[in-house]
Parts: structure tokens; C-alpha cells; sequence
């Protein structure tokens, strides 16, 4: 399995985590052009894609996947928020129900942003158990079995508050997004023993430091530690590194 990031922050977010044989798109806040270059225009090994909300950076190019003739997996709020709930690709995801998507598996699970939104756990043979979490303020449950992580850590709340953020945007990153402090909490309520990788996705391009980021994590946890740049490639996105 390898992941490729196509962009992680507010200009757009999309990773396509792909086989040889098959492909799943999460997140469709990037061009369709830049999807299938990414894919090396085959566009067919695409088995569908998921969408964790309906903000633009997230869901713009739902549409446009479907009009490609793909299946896109996501809760009924976000359908109807961007006006495809009646589209014969829309399917319309229900929390804690299991989809069968080509040889992945995807639950969704609702957290704490400010529209519905989604996090998802995807399991395929080849990566085992992958964690999707982001736009959350802070993720209420705790995963056996994770495999990969891939996860918002988007602020630094001493570089939020010290920086020149005016004041209500600077109380709407902290309350629906996931700062560095709550995403190391998160990662030590966990059990961590069977994870590969952490990539570390949403990156506040004002209030972040992506240096320390990876620095911390990968003193907190031991493990292969990315940061989700646009064009980057994790070629051992793997359920174990052998």
C-alpha cells in the first residue's frame, strides 16, 4: 500500500491511499485534473472515494468524482450540503455501519467539528487498520488494533494565541480543529504497539511549526512520523514495516 497526499491544509485535501490493482480517494477538496494525475490517469482503479464533511477544502470536487462515474461515501449532512443527496453516486453513510468498498472497509464515526463531519476507520489487507481523524476539536473515542494513523494536528495553542489570528477565527480554529497538545493526548490514550506510521495532516499554514511537530510526536510515540506535504509519497503504508 503506499499514500499519496495531494494537499492537507485549507487550499484543499485529498490522499489517495492505493494498490496496484485498486485505489480510495478520502477527501475531494483538490482538482479532478490533479486526481488523475496522481492516479497516472487511470482514473478506473478507483473502487471510490470518502468525504468527511462538506467545507469546501474537504468536499469541492464531489460532484465532479461522481460525474466520473465513482461511488462517494458520506454522511447524508454533507450530501444535501452540497445538493448531490438525490445523485445516483451519492451513497449516504450511517455511523458504525461497516462499507464494503473494493477490498477496503470503511466505518465512519461522527466528531466534533463545526458540521457534521465524519472520522473513518479503513481497513484493507494490505494496511491493516487505518485511522482517518480530522477538523475535530478532540476525538472522544479510543481504537484497538490501529495499524496507521493519519491525523490532524493543526495548531500549536501558545503560537495561536501569541500570533496575530483576530480573535473569531482564532476561536473557531481552537474549537473545531485538533491542536498539538490534544493530538498527543489522543495518541497516548491509545495503544500505539501495532502502529507503523503517524502522518500528522492539516497543518495550519500560520500556527503550526511542522519541525517541532514531527520532533515531539516521534520522541512521544517511537514511530515513523510524517508531515503531509502535497506530493508526498509513503511507499510502506503497510500493516507492519516487513
Amino acid at each position: 500500500m503506499i499514500l499519496k497526499v495531494l494537499g492537507s491544509n485549507s487550499a484543499g485535501n485529498c490522499y489517495i491511499l492505493e494498490t496496484r490493482h485498486e485505489a480510495l480517494i478520502v477527501e475531494l477538496g483538490v482538482s479532478m485534473p490533479k486526481i488523475k494525475k496522481a492516479l497516472n490517469f487511470n482514473i478506473a482503479k478507483v473502487v471510490g472515494a470518502i468525504v468527511t464533511h462538506s467545507h469546501g477544502d474537504h468536499a469541492k470536487y464531489m460532484g465532479d468524482m461522481m460525474k466520473c462515474g465513482i461511488d462517494v461515501y458520506s454522511g447524508s449532512e454533507t450530501m444535501h450540503a452540497k445538493y448531490l443527496h438525490n445523485h445516483h453516486k451519492a451513497k449516504h453513510m450511517v455511523a458504525n455501519k461497516k462499507y464494503s468498498i473494493g477490498g477496503f472497509s470503511v466505518k465512519g464515526f461522527p466528531v466534533e467539528h463545526d458540521v457534521p463531519c465524519m472520522m473513518f476507520l479503513i481497513e484493507h489487507d494490505e494496511c491493516g487498520l487505518t485511522l482517518f481523524l480530522t477538523d475535530t476539536m478532540y476525538c472522544r473515542y479510543t481504537i484497538p488494533g490501529l495499524n496507521n494513523i493519519i491525523i490532524e494536528c493543526n495548531h500549536d495553542l501558545e503560537i495561536l494565541y501569541g500570533g496575530n489570528t483576530p480573535g473569531f477565527l482564532r476561536d473557531r480554529i481552537v474549537q473545531s480543529h485538533m491542536n498539538k497538545d490534544t493530538c498527543k493526548e489522543f495518541l497516548l490514550a491509545n495503544d500505539l504497539s501495532s502502529v507503523h506510521n503517524i502522518v500528522l495532516i492539516h497543518l495550519s499554514n500560520s500556527n503550526s511549526d511542522a519541525v517541532i511537530f514531527k520532533k515531539e510526536i516521534t520522541e512521544l510515540t517511537g514511530k515513523s512520523v510524517y508531515i503531509a506535504e502535497a506530493g508526498q509519497v509513503i511507499d510502506n503504508f503497510n500493516k507492519s514495516p516487513f
